[in-house]
């Protein structure tokens, strides 16, 4: 069984050979992860794990002046398709909300948008077709909309306008979702025949519990979720959601929009026990993650085997669980040696039968 026969039979909570595994992580970890495995490119590194996956994403094409880290200002790290300066580590914080102040939805409407043309998907074919038939493809636009509501609002007004002003909010997710949705179309127009899962990413929950409540998630989000998930299946394609935090309350109306899995799974947030989220949702979705990655960052090799194997004895029965970090990107302060340690455990104890 190949890496993408292994993964879409996970898909269709059929068991495999053994548990599928994926390696999302940084630059900075990736290079490290290299260095210290003498490996000759990062392609080999993705061997070396056993990674079942490979990911194509886009790059920008429009005005320098909108480029992401070309032409920034002093002490910005990173700009958004929207406007957005943001300063700090791994992308930063927003320095400033520049819609915070609005009160109608023509203010929304009549904001700078980008075109979902200034983004290149010209190499997307090429790049999926040398991986396509071995390993599972992830593509896609990540479509980090309610990041996005944030950044421009601001969390606080945000929240209020859902009271007072749910006018303004659905206009400013249907601008996201528009911006989003044609540059996935067209990712999907050119390659869609070799992409397996469209992977998106918003986190919906904190380490206590949902950032907001079932009312307001079915409310304002649900409806846009449900935009991109039924995209994906209308280019027969399974739609995997990274979603980090407790957001447990909410899963049940994930399930409702058809979405085929969740990754992340973060096992010290409130109501993300690996045992609970198996037991609960188990059946009904691709459940991908759960290895902790704080005790990645903070605990030993021995402490990591040990982790993955308590997670594996837990998700791995009947299927339906890929294994890997708890979190969609491995950052450079991670020991490199507790990562191994995740993926020599899953190539011992994740197997089906042999």
């Amino acid at each position: 069984m190949n890496s993408r026969d292994r993964v879409l039979t996970t898909f269709a909570f059929e068991e495999p050979d053994r548990v599928p595994v994926w390696l999302g992580a940084s630059p900075a970890f990736r290079k490290k992860a290299i260095q210290h495995l003498n490996l000759p490119d990062d392609e080999s590194l993705s061997l070396w794990v056993g990674d079942d996956f490979r990911r194509v994403t886009t790059r920008y094409a429009g005005p320098q002046e909108r480029s992401p880290y070309a032409n920034l200002p002093p002490g910005v790290t990173f700009r958004s398709p929207f406007k957005i300066l943001r300063h700090g580590y791994e992308g930063g914080q927003p320095i400033s909300h520049p819609l915070e102040h609005a009160t109608t939805a023509d203010e929304i409407n009549n904001y700078d948008w980008p075109d979902p043309e200034w983004v290149d998907v010209s190499h997307i074919r090429a790049e999926a077709s040398a991986f396509h038939n071995r390993y599972a493809i992830l593509g896609g636009e990540w479509s980090p909309f309610w990041h996005d509501a944030i950044d421009l609002m601001g969390m606080d007004t945000l929240m209020l306008c859902m009271y007072d002003s749910p006018a303004i909010v659905d206009a400013l997710f249907e601008r996201l979702l528009d911006y989003y949705a044609a540059v996935s179309q067209r990712i999907f127009d050119a390659a869609a025949d070799v992409i397996d899962i469209f992977f998106i990413g918003n986190d919906f929950g904190s380490q206590t519990g949902p950032l907001l409540g079932e009312g307001l998630f079915r409310r304002f989000l649900i409806p846009h979720l449900k935009r991109l998930i039924d995209l994906g299946h209308d280019y027969r394609l399974k739609v995997l959601l990274h979603c980090c935090g407790g957001f447990a309350p909410l899963i049940p109306a994930l399930i409702e929009t058809g979405l085929d899995g969740l990754q992340a799974l973060q096992p010290n947030c409130r109501g993300m026990e690996p045992a609970g989220l198996k037991a609960a949702f188990g059946s009904q979705l691709v459940l991908m993650g759960a290895i902790n990655t704080q005790l990645l960052i903070d605990g030993t090799p021995q402490a990591a085997a040990a982790e993955t194997r308590r997670v594996l004895e837990i998700m791995k029965p009947g299927s339906g669980y890929v294994a890997c970090p708890s979190h969609d990107y491995v950052l450079g302060e991670t020991p490199v040696e507790n990562i191994l340690a995740l993926y020599e455990t899953v190539r011992e104890h994740g197997w089906y039968s042999r």
